[in-house]
């Protein structure tokens, strides 16, 4: 059978703006069937890198946020933070960009929580059975949330070709310790030049991997055990990530997250893929480079795979930007993804999602 994915384009008028329309959308998922009175409601969306201006603006949450209420349910905005050093590398400065980029309380009418917390090793693990992965290690509130809401800026990504709703909950909701499973098979290392000595991250580390010799840290590859703590802890950024993962097994660890995540969720998740400012690369940069084709519209439905599946399409049907940064594949119906990233197989993510039960890539398209 297939999945439904529910589809409102970007044409307005007087009588029928942008917020009818995304509370018509809401509507036709029957979200109100998902949500159970006094249901908290973890809506995981993208706060974007500093310099960033592609993520999904803060005035469509709030038409999602005020479409939970209706339901009876409670919702907050959540985003886990990252495995890199940057502005979301742990809460006060997660909260702090989330603020700037207008999501708080008074804008979105829900609070901001961190879903790994502090530091990132707030986090439940979720045993599953995978091609790669038994256990995944997902952020505490997610978990513990009751409904997830998936919000996803759609655009290209160099490791996944594209970035959508799996994508958004794979990654976005581990925690550095899942994040740095997906990215990498072997120890983080250790950049002598730029290590000072200072001991943190060895009283920092859980598993006593971390020693000194030379007067430099030095990582015990067979201790370590993952947890990616060391990397943020470190005052000086010595400590960084082996990005060793092939594209290939990255996007099916990522789709094993996913299937970690939904777990405890079986009909309580929804997913919404806003086709606005395609940027080629992810959020995560801090810049957002023209868009690869216009702005198309908003995607949602139960399904994950099946959102991200009519997603592409949407995408690949539109004429590309020429003066974009994508520099092949520009007539409609040619593939966008490839023309940016050629080496980058992403059918990978949603065969796998779909072998994994997570959701179909037969969709049926209908337009609200």
């Amino acid at each position: 059978m297939k999945s439904q994915v529910f589809f409102a384009d970007l044409r307005t008028t007087i009588s029928k703006n942008m917020t009818k329309k995304i509370n018509r959308l809401m509507r036709r998922t029957e979200v109100g069937s998902i949500i159970g009175e006094t249901d908290l409601v973890a809506i995981k969306l993208h706060f974007g890198e500093k310099g960033n201006t592609a993520f999904v603006r803060p005035i469509f949450i709030r038409d999602i946020v005020e479409n939970i209420y209706s339901c009876g349910g409670k919702p907050f905005l959540t985003d886990s933070n990252t495995l890199y050093r940057g502005e979301r590398g742990e809460a006060v400065s997660h909260l702090k960009i989330a603020l700037t980029h207008g999501f708080n309380l008074t804008t979105v009418s829900a609070p901001v929580i961190v879903a790994d917390g502090l530091r990132g090793n707030d986090a439940v693990k979720v045993k599953i059975d995978g091609k790669h992965l038994t256990e995944v290690s997902i952020g505490s509130a997610v978990i513990q949330a009751d409904v997830l809401i998936g919000v996803a800026h759609f655009k290209g990504h160099e490791l996944t070709g594209f970035g959508g709703a799996l994508k958004n909950i794979g990654m976005g909701c581990a925690s550095k310790e899942g994040k740095l499973k997906q990215h990498s098979n072997i120890s983080p290392q250790v950049k002598a030049k730029q290590c000072s000595a200072c001991g943190r991250c060895m009283e920092w580390c859980p598993a006593d991997a971390i020693g000194m010799v030379n007067e430099k840290s030095r990582i015990d590859a067979e201790k370590c055990i993952g947890c990616a703590e060391c990397i943020t802890i470190c005052p000086k950024g010595a400590i960084e990530i082996n990005w060793n993962e092939s594209s290939e097994v990255f996007q099916e660890k990522m789709v094993e997250h996913v299937h970690g995540v939904i777990k405890n969720k079986k009909r309580k998740s929804l997913f919404i893929n806003f086709l606005t400012d395609i940027s080629p690369a992810c959020d995560c940069y801090g810049h957002a480079d023209r868009p690869i084709v216009p702005d198309i519209g908003i995607l949602a439905s139960l399904d994950p795979v099946a959102t991200d599946q009519a997603s592409v399409d949407l995408v690949n049907a539109e004429q590309g930007l020429t003066d974009s940064a994508l520099k092949n594949n520009h007539g409609k119906g040619r593939d966008k993804f490839r023309g940016l990233y050629p080496e980058v197989d992403w059918e990978i993510q949603l065969d796998y999602g779909q072998k994994l039960g997570i959701g179909s890539r037969d969709y049926e398209l209908i337009k609200v």
